[in-house]
């Protein structure tokens, strides 16, 4: 039994990057000896398993064959034959093909290190064309490297440009679409992500809505929110808000997003131009706002929008918002029902004076 460190933390390590994961390969072992050591199984379709202390992931050696659509359309083989090499030949990139034994010694088959020198995204062998899923990491890795001067390589792009041809990236689920754009939101340059998918036609399959929208100059605004945050929730909101009207909603059922990033992205759109010029607006118009996101009821709601606001905006003013929000708390109902408001009557009550402290900041 041989065990190797593989893929993204081998990678990390030499650029010397951070490591969050560890991904673990073991040749030339069975499934029974690894259940003897205390290994702890997971999935079904290939034998991985859990560290019995460190918790972290060792699958054995395995081979793999196309038997159907998508990225699950795969059959493996897992053996005590399969090599590390026969293993390494069915990653992604070359930069996630290399292997590190316990003495440190690197293990490159296919020339990542090489590539991480020429800062390459380059493909390990043709087989890349057959998981469609493929194409959304190499898009978020470039998002995640560009900073350090990555590219994709001419003839890994080719083969995205093909694989974004066939019917492939259609067989790819909502969920796991929205895992892999998430997952670039919170890269250093996610703009990077949706210009590569767009290089090769593939915003055509998985974000359709965006295809047209994602322009030169929506790209470069979004840029300058990126810079101005890192939260993936407001960098999703900022970027469906620039790229105009489009159907937030649906955008975000049809990728089954969390309801927290739908809400914010609404929200968003429809009252971003509304509160950064806040303070100049009448006082209706600002009690209006404040109704229509429920800001008494779900203060919480302000500190979620206002860096979507502070990042679409270079000037903003907003500042009566939160000392009108404050007053309008005091407003105690019990009181006024002891002043002999009832009824239909204590509900106009109190919009009245809602509305005058609105005005008593205009």
């Amino acid at each position: 039994m041989q065990i190797y460190l593989v893929g993204g933390a081998v990678r990390d390590q030499l650029l010397d990057y951070p490591v969050y994961d560890k991904d673990w390969v073991v040749v030339g072992a069975s499934a029974e000896e690894m259940l003897e050591q205390g290994f702890q199984p997971v999935g079904q379709d290939f034998p991985v398993f859990i560290h019995p202390d460190s918790g972290e992931e060792y699958a054995l050696a395995r081979t793999e064959r196309k038997s159907g659509k998508g990225y699950t359309g795969f059959q493996y083989h897992a053996s005590k034959a399969v090599t590390l090499e026969e293993d390494l030949l069915r990653r992604d990139l070359t930069i996630n093909a290399m292997a590190m034994d316990d003495a440190g010694n690197i293990v490159d088959p296919y020339n990542g290190q090489s590539d991480l020198k020429y800062k390459l995204l380059r493909h390990v062998s043709p087989a890349f064309s057959e998981d469609p899923l493929r194409v959304l990491r190499v898009a978020r890795f470039a998002s995640r490297y560009h900073h350090l001067g990555f590219q994709v390589a001419d003839d890994t792009l080719s083969l995205m440009k093909s694989l974004s041809q066939t019917d492939e990236l259609e067989h790819l689920t909502a969920e796991r679409v929205w895992k892999e754009f998430e997952r670039a939101l919170g890269e250093i340059s996610p703009q990077v992500f949706l210009q590569v998918l767009q290089s090769c036609a593939a915003t055509l399959k998985v974000f359709p809505e965006l295809h047209s929208q994602f322009t030169d100059t929506v790209c470069k605004a979004f840029t300058e929110v990126t810079n101005k945050t890192a939260q993936p929730e407001t960098r999703f909101a900022c970027l469906l808000t620039l790229c105009g009207e489009i159907d937030i909603a649906a955008l975000c059922d049809r990728l089954k997003t969390p309801k927290a990033y739908k809400e914010l992205a609404l929200q968003c759109q429809q009252q971003h131009q509304a509160l950064s010029r806040f303070d100049y607006l009448a006082p209706d118009t600002k009690l209006q706002i404040i109704s229509q996101l429920d800001l008494i009821r779900r203060p919480q709601r302000l500190e979620a929008l206002l860096p979507c606001v502070e990042a679409l905006h270079s000037d903003i003013s907003i500042t009566t918002l939160n000392p009108i929000l404050e007053s309008i708390n005091q407003i105690q109902p019990k009181q006024l029902m002891q002043e002999g408001f009832k009824g239909p009557e204590l509900g106009k009550e109190i919009e009245k004076r809602r509305l005058q402290i609105c005005e008593s900041f205009s």
